[in-house]
């Protein structure tokens, strides 16, 4: 009995050590992934744990070009933002080095289960985006990145890409559309981080 009782400790204490040790490996793997994350030539890795940021906003259909042809289905977009970012606008109004901001773009459904009007969103992933505040590592501080899909690395948008024009002309707060996010654009008004053409613009329309 005795020998049973030290041979079963012993496998208690190995597998408390395993728990341990997986526990460690575990918090390690997700502070790597707690800021953004490049491979040797350039690519962005996926984020992985992107659905429990901080959900923003979600828009339906919007296009900011006025000539945009109108698309024959539906879509969704999902913005979400790095926790720690996140905090950081509540104090700041501003986005701190290293804030990673998630556009995830789903098709919109009107049929399925007991839904008989109007629209929800899919399963189906078709389009993602990360808009990433790295100041050493890019010359304007922001970069655009697209991903084929959430679980692939993502590819460097040009900077002469017209997404980079078009943020700095029209973006509320530091080139993000802040003017979208209803729990936020408070805040930047709170805090006078709204960029002077947007705040003029915010205050003809109140």
């Amino acid at each position: 009995m005795r020998l049973k009782f030290l041979a079963g400790g012993v496998c208690l204490l190995a597998a408390t050590a395993s728990l341990l040790l997986l526990s460690r490996t575990t918090h390690i793997a997700h502070a790597a992934q707690a800021g953004p994350a490049y491979t040797p030539k350039g690519d962005m890795l996926p984020i992985a744990n992107y659905r429990e940021y901080v959900y923003l906003t979600t828009g339906i259909d919007m296009s900011y070009n006025p000539k945009a042809l109108a698309a024959d289905h539906s879509m969704f977009d999902n913005v979400f933002v790095n926790p720690e970012a996140y905090r950081s606008f509540l104090a700041t109004g501003t986005w701190p080095d290293k804030t990673v901001m998630i556009l995830e773009v789903r098709e919109a459904r009107d049929k399925g289960s007991i839904n008989s009007r109007g629209h929800f969103q899919g399963e189906r992933v078709m389009g993602f985006e990360v808009h990433v505040k790295d100041e050493a590592r890019f010359p304007g501080k922001w970069a655009f990145f697209d991903f084929d899909s959430p679980t692939k690395n993502g590819t460097l948008i040009p900077e002469k890409a017209p997404c980079y024009t078009c943020h700095a002309q029209h973006a509320a707060v530091d080139t993000t559309f802040v003017q979208f996010y209803p729990t936020l654009l408070p805040v930047a008004r709170e805090k006078h981080s709204l960029s002077a053409e947007f705040a003029r613009e915010d205050a003809g329309a109140k």
